[in-house]
């Protein structure tokens, strides 16, 4: 496996991101969106939130190897 290419770090990126995800998640508690003129509201779990997080994580693992790090 070359270098360049390590899928346990970049597991571990993903995980990270999806944990500061799920701890957003908790922190924060209900989210929603609202859209008064058109009479929408919309509410957000947790898991969009992790998600959110786990590609945070794979982003910030891109650009950790896009600079060599």
């Amino acid at each position: 496996m070359s270098n360049n290419n390590n899928p346990t770090e970049a597991a571990a990126f993903a995980v990270g991101g999806a944990l500061t995800g799920g701890g957003v998640a908790a922190t924060v508690g209900g989210m929603g969106l609202l859209a008064p003129a058109a009479g929408i509201a919309v509410g957000i779990g947790a898991a969009p939130v992790v998600a959110a997080g786990a590609v945070v994580g794979l982003a910030a693992y891109g650009i950790k190897k896009a600079f060599g790090w």
